[in-house]
């Protein structure tokens, strides 16, 4: 019996297109799917990614999309990687930028326009070719629920996954008109948002279900701290509300295969070896010196504030840290003043997956101070390289790192250093714990030893998709 298609969309999947996490989760939770369906994979052909690296080829394929009164044509571009099938929309409003969204510091004028363009050539396909199950992530494909509710012989059943509720994709009124959306839907019930349009909302009211990348994120976005002005959308709609965690691809972030180490390694003696070579290599002295990592983007929500507040005082203690991340340049210019004091520090702007492996590889610690995490796949890449990340309990960290003090030998929990209160106080106590649990190195090496041991793949998650899945397609069935 042939599996049935599923189409699985996001703005960027790794390795053709990364901005953030998104990238990484597209990539490695449609291997985990593969088996059980026929996966389609459907991202923008932006012009930066590198078509014949991949095999990408023309599917010779193209149309027009009508939208608010203009005609854009569009290219489908195919390719198969790692036992998965891709399917890449190519039109030059979507596609011909030198960014995904737009520069670091503002997205294009006009991602209302390329993205609604992008929702409009995901229903083309599914017009075309019978999908049981569109899964839909972020707001850049949030409309196409939307868009099959307004079509009346299309019977695709979508699921949508809320990574970041703090970016809805929100503008103003008038692009309602230019992506052609009947004005019947600028209500509250469905994409009006403090009198602009939320395309956010389309996904929330319109899918058959609604997911968020772990169980402690889908509790806090119907709470006010949380819910980014959303949280009493969210709650009329709790009931098809679902939190499954995030996992990292184990085969990808595995330190015993990893090929961009100096030397792929099972156990802490192999990781001192990485270490060693890393610290040569960025001139950083001390193997047996804690070494502190942040990798991230440079913005708020990462707890950009709280990290520099801390910052003077971390480097007075005895560490090493290092830094690698982009973003605000208000940030760049305030970690580098920071940095030029303090020999203990290395900072790089950027962003390089084979220096990032490199110093997953070589840390002792992953500094995570997020004001808040959906889920976050960071702290779970360390912890499988044998760190003991330094995380606020909040979101993904709440479901993945627990208090080191905790500790017990059996379990299959990550294990690190937790705090509560979002401050730079407690960050620099949580600080101090590391330092003090470092300086008794049997423990710290046995926590460690175990975190690398830990299943934090998608293996369990990924039941939990296809158990949605196969519930929702049913309701259909059944219907």
């Amino acid at each position: 019996m042939p599996k049935e298609k599923l189409l699985f969309a996001a703005s960027e999947v790794y390795p053709f297109a990364k901005s953030g996490g998104l990238a990484d989760v597209a990539h490695s939770l449609p291997r985990a799917l593969n088996a059980v369906y026929d996966i389609h994979v459907v991202m923008p052909l932006y012009r930066f990614i590198e078509r014949e690296r991949f095999g990408i080829v023309s599917l010779g394929i193209s149309f027009d999309i009508e939208m608010g009164g203009h005609f854009y044509p569009v290219e489908l571009y195919g390719c198969r990687y790692e036992g998965v099938e891709y399917r890449f929309i190519y039109a030059a409003l979507l596609c011909d930028r030198d960014f995904i969204y737009g520069p670091p510091e503002s997205g294009y004028a006009d991602n209302a326009l390329r993205f609604a363009l992008f929702n409009y050539a995901m229903l083309a396909l599914l017009k075309e070719e019978r999908y049981a199950l569109a899964h839909l992530n972020d707001w850049q494909s949030a409309l196409l629920p939307l868009l099959i509710k307004e079509e009346e012989n299309l019977a695709t059943k979508t699921v949508f996954t809320i990574h970041n509720l703090a970016y809805q994709g929100v503008f103003e009124r008038s692009v309602l008109r230019e992506i052609g959306i009947p004005s019947k839907y600028f209500t509250l019930s469905a994409l009006e948002f403090y009198g602009k349009v939320n395309f956010m909302k389309a996904g929330i009211a319109y899918a058959d279900a609604v997911t968020t990348v772990s169980p402690t994120y889908a509790k806090e976005i119907l709470t006010a701290e949380y819910g980014c002005g959303l949280e009493g959308f969210l709650a009329e709609h709790k009931e098809k509300l679902f939190g499954i965690l995030n996992g990292i691809d184990s085969e990808h972030f595995s330190p015993s295969k990893d090929t961009l180490l100096l030397i792929p390694y099972d156990d802490m003696r192999g990781k001192a070896v990485n270490k060693r070579a890393y610290l040569e290599m960025v001139d950083l002295q001390g193997l047996h010196t804690p070494l502190f990592i942040f990798i991230g983007r440079f913005n708020w929500q990462k707890g950009l504030d709280l990290f520099m507040e801390s910052l003077d005082w971390i480097a007075s203690q005895r560490c090493n840290i290092a830094i690698l991340g982009e973003g605000e340049m208000k940030y760049h210019k305030a970690l580098e003043e920071i940095s030029d004091k303090h020999g203990n520090i290395h900072l790089e702007f950027g962003y390089d997956e084979v220096l990032s492996h490199q110093m997953y590889a070589a840390a002792d610690f992953f500094l995570m101070p997020s004001l808040f995490e959906p889920c976050g796949l960071a702290q779970m890449i360390a912890m499988n390289y044998g760190q003991m990340p330094v995380v606020h309990e909040v979101g993904g960290l709440a479901d993945t790192v627990f208090d080191h003090r905790s500790f017990q030998k059996n379990s299959t929990r990550g294990y690190g250093i937790t705090f509560r209160t979002a401050s730079p106080g407690a960050l620099q106590h949580a600080v101090s714990e590391a330092l003090e649990l470092y300086s008794n190195m049997e423990r710290y090496n046995e926590i460690a030893t175990h975190n690398m041991h830990c299943d934090f793949s998608w293996k369990e998650s990924a039941k939990a998709y296809l158990a949605l899945y196969t519930k929702i397609i049913e309701e259909e069935n059944h219907g």
